[in-house]
């Protein structure tokens, strides 16, 4: 959407929301801005669509009402995002003289980089590439396989074994980079009988920021499979069963060439953190900032690929609690402080962030361009999630208690009236918006009243928030805020837990560099490093904070997946290459795992 456009939103609000005298967080008001963020009209605030950005501009009123100074384009802090991929008109599977369908016979990949290939079929098993103490199976040993296409089963042969072996080489991400280490220049991927009896095709899932494959990457049915293996005397699904019995590799030659083409149109939009200044007047230390934040986008309709819980189910994901709670609250909170103005030393800065469901983009994008020198920022105050109180654990929780050492006095003063429990955990990062400032060695608190079983699902909605609580949780925030700004020193920042890949990818990795990965792939070079953890391996071996990782024992690094594949096949105590990129000059550094 058009800068304009983010205005036009902004004036459509002006006359319709009002601004309530009041200073103080009252629970009614923190209902209605739940009521309207959280609203069917704005359709489930997809970070890029034109109802996110009314939100930004609603939000943004909300700031200025309360006497806030926009930053950054007067107050909407810009960024891109991925917002869709959608099919060109040059998608084609030819295999002599058979043409398939587009989504009926085959479909590219949303991640397959568009290209064309004409080449001979090998068949690859499962597309395997492993060799380590536990497990060896190679499906390209022997093969003539480089500059041709390899077909591929999806999955794994143990799939009714939740602890197989197998697991961590089975995502298609890995698979796709086992195949061009072996020269592979095109991958067909074939879902098995046992993964999915009806065969259907693979939706074309965008991922935000979405990291191409480098080489085409196509869906095909396994009628197709067996057209190609027509010469073998085979079919899938023989080869399956196979594959399955004997738990080894069987791989082959297809005597058949296929010529296939990837057409693929990515459509980029524009989003916005929204940053607004509340400025103190103290001479010494207005040059300082306390950072308040929430993220204010959700999931839209849902669907495969967006984080919904329910994929399968296309219906709008309000998302009261996850994030219009936490959103309510900031908006709140800076007419609370406003009315300490004269009584602050040191200015606030508020921020909603947009793009947190989609890879906490719009906190990492705030770090890395920041409105205000970041060694100014002294602390981040993060609300995730803060409306649905649990009557039963009476209880709400703060992370981040460890990342400064005066965290705990401070909090267990203001927590002494409190009618119910705040759990500590000493961790800074975490899957919300303060892990970036954390990663950039920031003291953070993260708010939250936990996850619940409608998080992420249609079910989200105001009717279940307790705004009476998240009121006291305001008001508690409130004075935690007041104290820490009050501070003639700031607080001392301590390092709390791994600055490391921790829950995001699913599965446990074996080996850690002990690094904060760039997980939104803003780095075309490799895969950029955003924390390093005090002592880790990385740290000792002389990696640095912005280094940009190239390879790992000389095999190629170009992004986060194939950063977790290298990890996955590494063993602990061996001596591994690490290639980095520092201030555009390439080095190699060895480290002790």
């Amino acid at each position: 959407m058009h800068k304009r456009l983010f205005f036009l939103a902004v004036l459509i609000f002006i006359c319709a929301y009002g601004f309530a005298q009041s200073s103080k967080i009252t629970a009614k008001e923190l209902q209605n801005i739940v009521e309207f963020l959280a609203s069917d009209s704005l359709k489930g605030r997809k970070t890029g669509t034109a109802e996110n950005n009314i939100a930004a501009a609603y939000i943004l009123k909300q700031f200025t009402n309360n006497k806030l100074r926009p930053l950054a384009d007067n107050g909407f802090q810009y960024f891109e995002i991925l917002a869709d991929v959608v099919l060109g008109s040059k998608n084609k599977l030819v295999i002599n003289d058979f043409e398939g369908i587009l989504k009926n016979d085959f479909v590219p990949l949303a991640f397959s980089s568009s290209g064309e290939l004409t080449a001979e079929v090998i068949f690859g098993g499962y597309g395997f590439d492993i060799d380590l103490d536990s497990i060896k199976w190679n499906d390209y040993e022997g093969l003539d396989i480089k500059g041709k296409w390899v077909m591929i089963l999806r999955d794994d042969p143990e799939l009714d074994n939740s602890e197989s072996k197998f697991i961590p080489f089975s995502n298609i991400r890995n698979k796709l980079l086992m195949a061009k280490d072996n020269g592979v220049a095109g991958v067909l991927l074939v879902t098995p009988k046992g993964s999915d009896k009806e065969d259907k095709l693979m939706p074309m899932v965008v991922e935000s920021n979405e990291i191409t494959s480098g080489i085409p990457v196509i869906n095909i049915k396994r009628e197709i499979a067996d057209r190609l293996l027509i010469r073998t005397g085979f079919t899938i699904d023989s080869l399956e069963s196979i594959l399955v019995g004997k738990k080894a590799p069987m791989s082959l030659n297809t005597g058949v060439t296929l010529s296939g083409s990837v057409d693929l149109i990515r459509r980029n939009e524009k989003t916005a953190n929204i940053i607004a200044l509340l400025e103190s007047r103290d001479p010494v230390y207005k040059d300082e900032y306390l950072i308040v934040g929430a993220h204010y986008d959700h999931l839209g309709f849902g669907g495969p690929g967006s984080g919904s819980r329910t994929p399968d189910t296309n219906a709008i994901h309000n998302g009261a609690d996850d994030n219009a709670s936490g959103t309510a609250l900031i908006i709140e909170l800076s007419k609370r402080l406003a009315a300490e103005k004269k009584h602050l030393k040191r200015s606030i800065i508020f921020v909603a962030f947009s793009g947190e469901e989609i890879g906490l983009l719009g906190s990492k994008y705030f770090v890395n361009h920041p409105p205000v020198e970041i060694t100014k920022m002294k602390a981040m105050f993060n609300f995730d999630m803060v409306g649905r109180f649990d009557k039963e654990k009476q209880s709400i929780s703060i992370s981040g208690t460890g990342t400064s050492l005066e965290a705990e006095p401070i909090l267990s003063m203001q927590e002494a009236e409190l009618p119910f429990k705040v759990v500590h955990s000493s961790d800074g990062y975490g899957p919300s918006d303060h892990a970036a400032f954390y990663a950039s060695n920031i003291p953070v608190f993260y708010f939250s009243t936990g996850a619940h079983t409608d998080y992420h699902t249609p079910f989200d909605d105001t009717k279940k928030l307790d705004f009476a609580t998240e009121k006291i949780i305001g008001d508690f925030a409130a004075k935690v805020i007041l104290a820490i700004d009050s501070m003639d020193q700031p607080l001392t920042f301590k390092e709390s837990g791994k600055k490391s890949v921790g829950g995001r990818s699913g599965r446990k990795l074996r080996v850690t560099l002990g690094i904060l990965p760039d997980f939104a792939g803003a780095e075309k070079k490799g895969l950029r490093v955003d924390g390093v953890t005090k002592d880790g391996p990385a740290d000792r071996g002389g990696i640095k904070k912005s280094d940009i990782i190239t390879e790992i024992n000389g095999m190629s690094v170009g992004n986060i997946y194939d950063y977790m594949s290298r990890l996955s096949k590494l063993k602990q105590g061996t001596i591994i290459s690490v290639e980095v990129i520092r201030d555009g000059k390439n080095e190699i550094l060895l480290i002790q795992l």
